[in-house]
C-alpha cells in the first residue's frame, strides 16, 4: 500500500480524536496528490503495446501505460495486484482517487478469432445465474488474499451485440462486503481478427448515466491497426477461438464444454478511495487496526 497510510501507532487515537482525524485526513489528501503526480499522463495518439491498436485521444482524456495502470488499480483503488493490461484511459475532468473518479482499463486476449454465430441464441438470464453461482469460488480466493468478498448483483445493462461493428456491450453491478456503495463494471468487447480488445470502465454504480454518455467517445478514438479488423479474418490460416460470445460475457463460461473456467479477471474489486471524508476515515482507521492486529 502507499506510504499515505497513517502510522499504525496513532490509529486508535485517530479513531476517537476529531482533531487528529482532521490532521490525518489532510495528510492523506497531500499524499494522494503526490501519488497522482507520479503517474505519467500521456496525450495525443497512443500506439498500444504489441501494436494491436491505436488510441487517438482528444483533449478530454489521458492515457496511463501498463505500469502506471497497475499502480492506480492496486495502490490507488485497493485491488489485488498483477493486472496485465495495455493501459488505462482516464478522463481529465475528475480525480481518479475521488468518489466520482473512473477510468477505462484496456486489455487484449489473443485466444483466436471469436465467432459471433451464437449472438442471437444466448440466454442472458441463465448466464447471469451461472456467473453468480461462481461467486463463491471466486470469493474464497479473494479472502485468502485478504480482500473482501465481491458479489454480482445483476446486469446494470443487459448484454447486447452490435453485428455491424462487431462489438459486445454489457454492464454489471457488483457489491463488495466491505463497501457501502455498489461498483459498476461497464464492459465493451471489440472483436478483432485474432482476438478481442477489452474495454472495462470501472466506476461507482451511480455513475452509470455518465459512463454511457462518455464511453462512445472512447470507442470512437480506439482503432485497430491495418490488417487486424474482424473482417480480415482468414479461415484456414488464422486460429479460431474455442469459445463464443457467451463465454466472452460470462468471463469464463466455456460454451462448447459446459465448464466455468477463468478467462481473464473478474473485474474489479469495489474501488477504495484514498481521498475520503472524515467519518469514513475514522472507520478506515478502525479496520486498519483490526487487520494489523490479525
Amino acid at each position: 500500500m502507499l506510504a499515505l497510510l497513517c502510522a499504525f501507532d496513532t490509529s486508535v487515537q485517530a479513531a476517537s480524536n476529531p482533531a487528529l482525524i482532521s490532521t490525518e485526513a489532510a495528510q492523506v489528501q497531500q499524499s494522494a496528490e503526490q501519488f497522482l503526480a507520479t503517474l505519467r499522463q500521456q496525450h495525443g495518439t497512443i500506439i498500444l503495446p504489441a501494436g494491436i491498436a491505436t488510441i487517438k485521444l482528444n483533449d478530454e482524456f489521458y492515457y496511463l501505460d501498463p505500469k502506471d495502470t497497475e499502480r492506480l488499480l492496486a495502490d490507488g483503488w485497493g485491488n489485488p495486484p498483477s493486472h496485465k493490461t495495455l493501459g488505462m484511459i482516464v478522463p481529465k475532468a475528475v480525480n481518479p482517487l475521488t468518489a466520482n473518479g473512473w477510468g477505462v482499463i484496456v486489455t487484449y486476449k489473443d485466444d483466436g478469432h471469436i465467432s459471433d454465430e451464437d449472438a442471437a441464441k444466448i440466454d442472458y438470464t441463465d448466464l447471469l445465474k451461472q456467473m453468480q453461482d461462481a461467486d463463491e469460488e471466486d470469493n474464497k480466493v479473494r479472502e485468502k488474499q485478504g480482500y473482501a468478498g465481491l458479489h454480482l448483483q445483476g446486469w446494470a445493462e443487459q448484454p447486447h451485440y452490435d453485428e455491424s461493428t462487431h462489438k459486445m456491450y454489457w454492464a454489471r453491478e457488483l457489491k463488495a462486503d466491505d463497501a457501502e456503495n455498489n461498483t459498476l463494471n461497464y464492459s465493451i468487447r471489440v472483436l478483432e481478427r485474432k482476438g478481442v480488445l477489452e474495454l472495462n470502465a470501472v466506476a461507482a454504480m451511480t455513475d452509470l448515466p455518465l459512463i454511457k454518455q462518455e464511453l462512445p467517445k472512447v470507442i470512437a478514438f480506439t482503432n485497430f491497426t491495418g490488417g487486424n479488423l474482424y473482417t480480415d479474418y482468414s479461415p484456414g490460416t488464422d486460429k479460431l477461438s474455442s469459445y463464443g460470445l457467451a463465454a466472452l460475457v460470462g468471463g469464463g463460461l466455456a460454451a462448447k464444454v459446459g465448464l466455468f473456467a477463468k478467462i481473464g479477471v473478474f473485474l474489479l474489486a469495489a474501488k477504495k478511495f484514498l481521498v475520503i471524508g472524515l467519518l469514513a476515515f475514522a472507520g478506515f482507521i478502525r479496520r486498519l487496526f483490526r487487520r494489523k492486529s490479525t
